[in-house]
């Protein structure tokens, strides 16, 4: 009996009975449609995500204070030293080193005319345009110069700048910040939010500016975009070697490479996704058990038939491929059914729940149907071998 063959009786015989069929089938259709609609929202989640951290470039490396290290029979202990502008132009002369964003900041109320706001005030130098791909929409943003001299100068965020003027033009208008004037110069460009935080609701100062209005001469963070020419792990080696030489020999810093930080981020939420799609693969086994009992009352109900089929020369090995095929094919046509319905619910999701990233990867169709196909399989390999051992002569005497 040939391939063909046991395809054409496997087929056959799941067509005769349309409706047990059917309802098995059902099962197969839900547990795939589930794996492929979670694992599709998990993905949607990862990728935009990504994208988010992605806006920045991914040549991009931070250096933060402080240090967390664990002594032997110890609690952990944290070392913390400001970081200054003299270590930013410290880094700034690095090889492969092409632009160097020192920041600081802090939380104050701003205030124009009646219409006041508590944001993030972010003190920065111009730098700050390359290294995080920031654009000005209106005006112009905070001049170059000696950072150490930050004139009472403010670019608002698209956010704030709705907030306080509506659609009126900021530009040369003076807002008060933590009950300090500030010139209005320029509008930045939407950027949108990232894990929640908006971008676009905060306003941009002098970073000696925000010194002094936050009264400390310590920054938050030195961030420096490098060359493509390098690597991320020689530009990090030699930064902490910079940073160590400036600290009297103490690493008493933290060193964050973009390309660490997707990493990580990037591992984080694909366990997060096969976990979602772990649950929805709890319906499979509800499936399988549904295969595995059709087919254990298929052979049943065909024992004189297997007895009928290898009194004329059929060897077990034919009876078995030929049950197991048709296991195959009710797992396979389910679970096409249920990638089908999966992807057209992921389809249709965004437009209930707008936002929510959907996204389906051709890698989980095809995953979808392996698994399906061994769904089957497995489920009928107890009934195919039962009617594999049949005895003939048996068989023929069950009615």
């Amino acid at each position: 009996m040939s391939l063909r063959d046991l395809a054409g009786l496997a087929a056959g015989a799941v067509l005769a009975h349309r409706l047990r069929s059917a309802l098995t089938m059902v099962g197969i259709l839900i547990g795939i449609a589930s794996v492929i609609l979670l694992t599709s929202i998990g993905e949607g989640a990862r990728v935009d995500i990504l994208s988010e951290f992605t806006q920045f470039g991914t040549r991009i490396v931070g250096v933060r204070p402080g240090k967390s290290t664990t002594v032997a029979m110890g609690p952990l202990v944290t070392t913390v030293r400001k970081l200054t502008l003299d270590d930013a132009r410290a880094l700034e002369r690095l090889l492969g080193v092409e632009k160097v964003a020192p920041l600081t900041a802090g939380l104050a109320r701003v205030e124009a005319g009646s219409r006041a706001r508590s944001v993030f005030v972010v003190g920065v130098t111009d730098s700050v345009l390359d290294v995080f791909k920031l654009e000005v929409r209106q005006g112009r943003f905070l001049p170059a110069g000696d950072p150490r001299r930050g004139a009472p100068l403010a670019v608002l965020g698209p956010t704030l700048k709705r907030e306080l003027f509506g659609e009126a033009n900021a530009l040369g208008e003076r807002v008060r910040i933590g009950g300090q004037r500030f010139l209005v110069i320029g509008v930045m460009a939407g950027k949108g939010n990232v894990l929640g935080l908006d971008l676009d609701d905060r306003v941009y100062v002098p970073i000696a500016a925000c010194q002094r209005l936050f009264n400390k001469d310590a920054l938050v963070e030195i961030d420096l975009v490098f060359s493509e020419r390098v690597s991320a792990e020689v530009v990090s080696a030699a930064v902490a070697r910079t940073m160590r030489e400036r600290h009297g020999g103490d690493e008493d810093f933290t060193i964050i490479t973009q390309k660490d930080m997707l990493g990580v981020l990037d591992r984080v939420l694909a366990i997060v996704s096969v976990a979602v799609g772990s649950i929805g693969g709890i319906s499979l086994v509800v499936g399988a058990v549904g295969v595995l009992t059709i087919m254990w009352i298929a052979v049943n109900e065909r024992t004189a038939e297997i007895g009928l089929a290898k009194a004329l020369g059929a060897s077990p090995r034919q009876i078995l491929g030929l049950f197991l095929f048709e296991a195959a094919v009710l797992s396979l046509a389910g679970g096409a059914l249920g990638v089908a319905t999966g992807m057209g619910i992921a389809w249709l999701l965004p437009l209930a729940v707008p936002g929510l990233p959907v996204h389906t990867r051709p890698s989980f169709v095809l995953a979808a149907l392996v698994v399906s196909l061994g769904v089957g399989l497995l489920s009928g390999v107890l009934p195919a071998r039962r009617a594999a051992a049949l005895d003939p002569v048996e068989a023929l005497r069950t009615d």
